[in-house]
């Protein structure tokens, strides 16, 4: 970055229910879109049903529904975070996971979290990169 030159930065709420909570949804900075980690959760802030394959759809769902709020896909993701609680699970959450990101794989870090948020199996956070367009 260039001396004196400021990155603009936005701050999203997210809508619904989620709104109550202490964070942003999505933060942008410039065209880079930091989402925050999504659950495995409904509109209504509830575990779905059927463990870490269902969990890991919604999560994945979830943010493909935030991305598309802010000009973006999961073709415009580099970079994933998974946070699971039993690594062992690391199977089931990988086949999920493929069915999303067929065309590309983004750069993906993952490790095993104790004590996920409302008992979740996994939280996932990206980072996307905007087109240009959306900027």
């Amino acid at each position: 970055m260039q001396e004196g030159l400021m990155s603009k930065v936005t701050y999203f709420a997210a809508p619904g229910a989620a709104a109550t909570l202490p964070f942003s949804e999505a933060v942008l900075v410039d065209r880079t879109l930091y989402l925050s980690g999504q659950l495995g959760t409904d509109a209504e802030l509830k575990l779905v049903p059927g463990g870490v394959e269902a969990e890991t759809r919604q999560a994945l769902e979830n943010i493909r529904a935030v991305l598309a709020r802010h000009g973006a896909t999961l073709g415009d993701v580099v970079k994933c975070t998974v946070m699971m609680a039993d690594m062992a699970e690391w199977p089931a959450m990988n086949a999920v996971y493929r069915t999303f990101f067929s065309a590309h794989l983004p750069a993906r870090s993952a490790f095993g979290a104790n004590g996920l948020a409302l008992g979740a199996r996994l939280e996932i956070e990206v980072l996307a990169v905007l087109p240009e367009s959306s900027s």
